[in-house]
């Protein structure tokens, strides 16, 4: 029996055939799912160990990438990583080189939970902490990617809502590792309200994936939001998505241009707000001059009734009413139809015939004068 002859190889000439199979035969960049089992930073590189719990790779991010990159993973994270092969002939040593990496949902939801226990645990999540916001506010603050659909949005429903308002604007960076810079504008901005006027603050990010909000969850920076010293309004991502920054938030919109809807009252309800307590204080003041018309003119009836000439008129009546009264049941309109009145010496009168007795000295009254006499006899 025939055998081929079998290829020969120095180890450089083998290793360097490999890495010709592996750039020929394989994908030039790839999407590899992992969880990063160790990271360790060396000479300005992060050399990372990949597994999926039942192999492993090793990976590493060049310090030129490293310094682009947005998320720095850390052990236990889930990573979605975009890479390529590196083969180094001189070991046969086969490593991803990271381009692109990001944290998968499981790592952002991990970090969610951690934060927020914490921050429950502290009393900085609470419903009772929650300020209520100004009615009419005069000067809000607005921190968000400029320029960006989301600021165009906010823009637009300020201006349609309530542009008496007046906007400053702070940008800040929403996406990767930028916890720190937005935590500079904040601390810029809190030092500066009361001079800035400022009633109430926004912080908002467009749309994205729940994995581009994770700077939302860090803890120094929802630390920052809980004490900032007005009211924060967030309008971060979709409806769906709920961060720890909502969390320590005084108010959570659903969207960035829901956030200036929840912030600023509506022109026109407020218009005709006002065209209704116009109508309202129109019709109470109507009401209200009338009432006092009414009593006016009461008052004027009751002033004509208690006229000093009409009460002396009805008092002269009554007298003259009284007078004659008097007069019809004087006695001397009895002397007159012929009856007479008799005094004894005391100038008492006498009813009956007992009080005298002879030889006692009278006086009787006429109409037209007084008589003296004797009694003579009974």
């Amino acid at each position: 029996m025939n055998i081929d002859p079998l290829p020969n190889f120095t180890v450089g000439e083998l290793n360097h055939s490999i890495g010709t199979l592996l750039s020929r035969g394989f994908a030039p960049r790839f999407i590899l799912h992992a969880t990063v089992s160790k990271s360790q930073l060396k000479n300005g590189h992060l050399w990372l160990t990949l597994t999926d719990g039942t192999a492993s790779i090793s990976g590493v991010i060049w310090s030129s990438c490293l310094q682009k990159l947005n998320f720095r993973p850390t052990q236990e994270d889930g990573v979605e990583i975009i890479g390529k092969l590196n083969f180094w002939e001189n070991r046969a040593n086969l490593v991803v080189q990271v381009i692109e990496i990001r944290p998968t949902l499981s790592t952002v939801l991990r970090q969610f939970e951690i934060v927020r226990n914490l921050l429950l645990l502290e009393g900085l999540i609470d419903e009772k902490r929650r300020r209520s916001l100004p009615k009419f506010p005069t000067t809000i603050a607005i921190l968000t990617s400029v320029p960006s659909s989301a600021y165009a949005d906010m823009l637009r429903t300020a201006k349609e809502r309530w542009p008496l308002a007046k906007l400053l604007i702070f940008p800040i960076p929403v996406q990767g590792d930028v916890s720190q810079k937005i935590q500079n504008v904040l601390s810029y901005l809190s030092k500066r309200c009361i001079q800035l006027g400022v009633q109430a603050i926004v912080i908002a990010r467009g749309g994205g994936s729940r994995e581009d909000l994770m700077v939302f969850d860090d803890e120094a920076l929802c630390r920052q939001l809980a004490d900032f010293p007005v009211p924060v309004v967030t309008g971060l991502g979709h409806e769906d998505d709920l961060t720890v920054a909502d969390l320590v938030s005084d108010h959570r919109s659903a969207t960035p241009t829901a956030s200036m809807v929840d912030l600023m009252p509506s022109k026109i309800i407020a218009m005709d707000n006002c065209l209704q307590l116009r109508r309202r204080c129109k019709d109470y003041f109507s009401w209200s001059i009338q009432n006092k018309l009414k009593i006016i003119i009461q008052k004027r009836r009751e002033l004509k009734i208690c006229s000093p000439l009409k009460i002396i008129r009805r008092k002269k009546n009554l007298l003259s009413q009284r007078r004659s009264l008097l007069e019809a049941l004087s006695p001397l309109n009895l002397l007159n139809r012929g009856f007479s009145i008799v005094h004894d010496s005391n100038n008492n009168p006498i009813s009956t015939i007992q009080e005298i007795k002879i030889s006692d000295k009278l006086m009787i009254q006429f109409s037209d004068g007084n008589a003296e006499v004797e009694v003579q006899s009974l």
